[in-house]
């Protein structure tokens, strides 16, 4: 696939699933944003990795789930590449494993403001501009457990549900303007977010895969690569299990 003349920003991406996915588009020619909150050094770490392979990248360190944050993402990808991005990646994401009733205000808001919010701005900002071209792709990375809800993770759940419902009403809004929006579903990706369980119990999850395994990062990427592509041209508003046939 051939990606040489899009801009792409994939938030959350200094590791695991969002690294991945802007290596993947960056390998086929993208100009990739990256971003990290957390750990600047790791994020330039990343950047590093992509400018010795080659490949063009710039990246934003920033809380992209604060709108200013965001503005400035976009900023940044104007003033670095002459333009905004043609696709946009929302996959930064936390989780929280615990009772409802552990689950303080402020976790609560941390929860959803980083999966939602962050989703949001960045949607926000790049929607005009995409609309002036009549094209763009946005998919939003959603979970598994935003369609069936998930015990001791109500916050993650109710995060990655609203995720969906942005993606389908959003489809429908933009689908005149060319714009397309997808979200994917995932199962157990094995990345650090997925560490704190123990082996037995990512053996007793596996139990209820068909596939007989769990998915990687590279999984994801290359399920956006479609989404992205002309290939997937007739779809959109669609929230697509990647979950190894799970749910």
């Amino acid at each position: 696939m051939d990606f040489s003349k899009h801009i792409v920003i994939v938030t959350g991406s200094s590791r695991g699933i969002g690294k991945s996915i802007a290596y993947e588009f960056a390998r086929c020619g993208a100009y990739v944003v990256l971003n990290g909150a957390n750990n600047q050094e790791e994020l330039n770490n990343t950047y590093q990795e992509f400018i010795k392979a080659n490949l063009y990248a710039t990246f934003y360190f920033g809380d992209i789930s604060t709108y200013s944050c965001a503005k400035e993402l976009f900023t940044h990808t104007h003033n670095t590449f002459g333009d905004y991005p043609s696709i946009v990646i929302n996959n930064a994401g936390i989780s929280y494993v615990g009772l409802f009733t552990d689950t303080s205000p402020d976790v609560w808001n941390k929860v959803i403001t980083t999966n939602l919010n962050s989703a949001y701005n960045c949607s926000y900002l790049a929607v005009p501009h995409m609309i002036s071209k009549q094209s763009g792709i946005i998919i939003n990375i959603s979970s598994v457990w935003g369609k069936s809800g998930a015990s001791c993770e109500v916050a993650y759940t109710t995060s990655k549900s609203a995720v969906n419902g942005l993606t389908k009403s959003l489809a429908k809004e933009l689908g005149p303007s060319h714009i397309r929006v997808n979200a994917l579903s995932c199962g157990w990706i094995d990345t650090d977010m997925n560490k704190h369980f123990s082996q037995e119990e990512k053996d007793s999850f596996i139990e209820n895969v068909p596939l007989c395994r769990t998915g990687t990062p590279t999984d994801v990427a290359h399920a956006c690569l479609f989404l992205a592509s002309d290939k997937s041209s007739y779809l959109t508003g669609q929230v697509i299990n990647l979950d190894g046939g799970f749910l």
